[in-house]
């Protein structure tokens, strides 16, 4: 057993020991959290701050495989080593940091495969070895375990993953379809299944099962699709997404991701539930839908909902909804996702809105740091 495995082994059983020793009811609970990656990974001290004046439990960060941000830019000799020389996670390592210092719990997403696994198809094009991400995020998980020395220091633990990020987009992972024949393969999904097993099987490693406070969260869905294999920006409706990723071999995971977004532009509310041709989008009104579907195959799994919001008009006229209305809709949100006993997770997403009109105006603040009436209902929501 390797080091990680002995440590780590010990870690189980105590908590094992002390979560018999709790009562048998628990109170529902909801983890409150945000997604901002460019302003947690570019103004990172300043933004940790801004979460601790929110009371922030869990903050989502984008741990990348490859690409200019990526940790493994170079090939590794031994991919499961996290000293191995190829490996950069000084990025990541002093968020991490700053991140448990002040008591918010990282969310790191394993996204984007480096050019040397995918012949420089793209970050977002599936690797061409599913063991060698496998390998990666052992070495990410190992690096993050709690245990691991760097530089004479005991990095902190991280016990919430996520593989990838909505791969029924073809932003995240392409190609969404494939000609077989005379009909069309979901190779997504395909792709997808390999992924999630590996990120899964990795994180956890071969030597331990999944510890009690470790959890890896799959599909990290988008909540619709255009189900057009012929277009050029052909896409995969959540629901038939997972149903064909299970079918090629999405083995298991310890909890579900989904992003349920109203339809941008329209102002649908948190309880709008989408009916004739769009029924097969998956918002936060018809949620269920999804859990039911999860259900079928792996049982009754619960949800992290890792991304939602709503665009504030000003300053976007086209797709935002008045101020006072995204705080209505953030208390509802948070409202509707406490009560369902399968919901554990909700980040709204962002901190501050990105600069440029027409990208993201979700923000709980605007570009010079106002405060918007969001701010006060995030504050609102409850914790614990």
């Amino acid at each position: 057993m390797s080091r990680r495995g002995v440590v780590l082994a010990a870690v189980a059983v105590t908590a094992l020991l002390a979560a018999s020793a709790q009562p048998a009811a628990a109170s529902r609970y909801l983890q409150v959290g945000l997604f901002d990656d460019a302003q947690l990974r570019y103004a990172t001290t300043d933004t940790v701050a801004e979460l601790t004046k929110l009371h922030v439990q869990v903050a989502r960060l984008t741990l990348y495989w490859g690409g200019p941000q990526g940790v493994a830019r170079r090939q590794p000799a031994h991919p499961g080593n996290p000293s191995d020389p190829a490996y950069d996670w000084s990025a990541y390592d002093a968020i991490v940091k700053q991140l448990h210092a002040a008591g918010i719990q990282p969310l790191l997403g394993i996204l984007g495969t480096p050019p040397w696994e995918n012949k420089s198809k793209g970050l977002n094009v599936a690797p061409a070895n599913a063991s060698d991400l496998r390998e990666f995020a052992y070495a990410a998980a190992l690096r993050y375990s709690g245990t691991y020395v760097s530089g004479g220091e005991t990095l902190p633990a991280v016990r919430e993953w996520l593989a990838w990020n909505e791969p029924n987009n073809p932003v995240f992972l392409k190609p969404q379809y494939r000609r077989a024949g005379s009909h069309w393969v979901i190779a997504s999904a395909r792709a997808y299944a390999q992924i999630c097993n590996a990120i899964y099987n990795g994180v956890h490693s071969q030597y331990l099962g999944p510890l009690p406070d470790e959890h890896v969260a799959c599909g990290v869905t988008g909540p619709k699709g255009n189900d057009a294999p012929a277009t050029a920006r052909a896409s995969v409706d959540p629901l038939t997404f997972l149903t064909a990723a299970h079918k090629y071999g999405m083995k298991t995971f310890d909890v579900y991701a989904h992003h349920p977004y109203a339809d941008i532009g329209k102002s649908e509310s948190p309880t709008f539930v989408p009916k004739g041709k769009f029924k097969r989008r998956v918002q936060l009104g018809n949620i269920n839908t999804l859990l039911k579907l999860v259900s079928q195959y792996y049982g009754p799994k619960h949800l992290w909902i890792t991304e939602y919001g709503y665009q504030t008009n000003p300053p976007d006229k086209t797709f935002g909804v008045p101020y006072q209305t995204q705080a209505k809709y953030l208390s509802q949100s948070y409202a509707i996702a406490r009560k369902n006993p399968r919901i554990d997770m909700l980040l709204w997403f962002l901190v501050r809105d990105e600069p440029a009109v027409g990208n993201w105006q979700s923000g709980l603040m605007t570009t010079r740091g106002k405060h918007k009436p969001a701010w006060a209902a995030y504050l609102a929501v409850p914790r614990g």
